[in-house]
């Protein structure tokens, strides 16, 4: 066995050996397709890509929310072994994306009197501030999916970003909370489990999106994310470097689809591919006598189509979306802050002259956001696709959540050193092809008390409540307590 044992440290760590970060998966689950992404940060706390499985989710989602969990599941199955194929990785656990119209968002303002008069404010007085959010009365059949702290106000000093280690007596925030509704979070954990793996996080996808595309200066600058996915459209916006609004758009790419097949009276499958091939969401750029020939159904003539009707089609409907973005925006209240302008990324965004249209449709200067600036250069350029953007974009939130959870315990001292195991095993054989698999660990298998830590040699200890199960947990009790439907299959 070797013993790799470190932290997952958070982008802009000092540089480590990549043995020594914990491999991560994220698992993005959309209405049109399943993403499976294998990925380690490197010395550089770049995430390397290890393998990427992908599958189709053939009806089983509608509008991000699962509808058929046994095609769902098959089709996680099959994204997870293709994921497992490439990267010689044994998965286990995975944090797992979750969107959907059911999604909605609130602002409140939290209030904490702290212990003593001119007490020093720590880290656990902050968690105690958002442990206090997640008790805040909801909807029958909501829960809280995150607590999203934005400014602090102690005593008469106010909009401070980080309060820790100031001095008072009264503590104060602001705080984003983002809830969805636990039957539709229940489902994906059943299909999760099916496929045999453990859900370690469970995280809102236009924030995994937002941390693989945006940079921190357009975040601070203040920015919209557009993340136009198979069945919805997700925005967040930001500001001086903290988010401000969420909302979601229940029509995106698939609905575009669905009018090309019917006003061009093709099959769904033909709608999606002049979708992705000859799709312009600028009218204008194309011209008239520019036509499309397509197979005939069951033997039938082959099919002209204008391609300036088919741009016409994704015009009309691509005004629509962004014109709902647009109101989002200024719903918001921070129209006029956005000096960055929108970020559009997912699926929806690979669409010609898109840019174009956007710009127009709301005035706002308007850029494509690939996920490339967090990963290797060396990673496929097929990875290297705004489709991805999620996927990609729980991996690195999935670092930050252990390196949080794992800092949270060091504090409190119930836990002496990060533990995180690699194991390594015999080599099989995939198709001709040697493949080292190694196995992810669900459960930190060596950990270390600190009073173990006389001698040099680490000795292995399987601690039975480590900080990766006590996450682990945590996401379980997210699930607890709530009535829950049968699967409608």
């Amino acid at each position: 066995m070797t013993d790799n044992t470190s932290n997952a440290h958070p982008t802009g760590a000092t540089p480590q050996s990549a043995e020594q970060n914990p491999i991560v998966v994220g698992l993005d689950i959309g209405t049109t397709k399943i993403a499976c992404i294998v990925g380690q940060r490197d010395k550089y706390g770049k995430v390397k890509i290890l393998g990427m499985g992908r599958a189709d989710s053939n009806g089983g989602v509608k509008r991000g929310e699962v509808y058929n969990i046994q095609i769902t599941t098959e089709a996680i199955k099959l994204a997870v072994a293709e994921a497992e194929r490439q990267s010689g990785v044994e998965i286990k656990v995975v944090y797992v994306g979750i969107a959907g119209q059911h999604i909605s968002s609130k602002q409140n303002r939290g209030i904490y009197t702290l212990p003593t008069q001119d007490a020093e404010i720590t880290a656990e007085d902050v968690k105690n501030m958002v442990d206090d959010m997640y008790r805040l009365a909801l909807e029958p059949g909501e829960r809280i999916i995150h607590v999203l702290p934005q400014e602090f106000s102690v005593d008469s000093y106010h909009d401070i970003k980080q309060p820790i280690g100031y001095t008072g007596s009264r503590l104060e925030a602001n705080f984003h909370i983002i809830t969805g509704k636990v039957a539709a979070a229940q489902n994906i954990k059943r299909c999760v489990e099916r496929a045999g793996l453990q859900m370690l996080g469970l995280i809102l996808e236009p924030l995994a999106s937002s941390a693989s595309v945006l940079k921190a200066e357009e975040m601070e600058a203040g920015v919209a994310l557009v993340d136009i996915g198979g069945g919805t459209t997700d925005i967040a916006i930001f500001q001086d470097g903290i988010i401000r609004h969420t909302a979601v758009i229940p029509f995106a790419g698939e609905i575009i689809a669905e009018d090309i097949k019917n006003g061009c009276m093709v099959l769904k499958d033909q709608a999606e591919k002049l979708k992705v091939r000859f799709g312009s969401a600028v009218a204008s750029e194309t011209q008239e006598n520019e036509v499309i020939t397509i197979p005939g159904i069951a033997g039938r003539d082959r099919k002209e189509i204008s391609m300036h009707t088919l741009s016409r089609i994704i015009q009309a409907r691509m005004e629509e979306i962004f014109t709902a973005v647009h109101f989002e925006i200024k719903s918001s209240g921070y129209a006029n802050k956005l000096i960055a302008g929108i970020v559009v990324t997912g699926g929806g965004s690979q669409m010609k002259h898109l840019k174009q249209l956007v710009e127009y449709t709301t005035g706002y200067d308007t850029r494509i956001g690939i996920p490339a600036e967090h990963i290797t250069r060396d990673t496929k350029d097929e990875i290297k696709n705004p489709m991805y953007a999620t996927g990609l974009g729980l991996i690195i939130m999935g670092y930050d959540e252990l390196a949080q959870k794992h800092a949270e315990l060091v504090n409190s001292k119930k836990l002496a050193a990060p533990a995180v195991t690699v194991v390594q095993q015999p080599a099989y054989n995939v198709n001709a092809a040697t493949v080292t698999t190694a196995t992810v660990t669900p459960v930190a298998e060596v950990v270390m008390e600190a009073e173990e830590r006389e001698s040099t040699v680490q000795k292995p200890l399987i601690q039975k409540n480590n900080w990766i199960q006590k996450f682990s947990l945590e996401v379980k009790n997210w699930f607890a307590d709530a009535d829950v439907n049968k699967d409608f299959e």
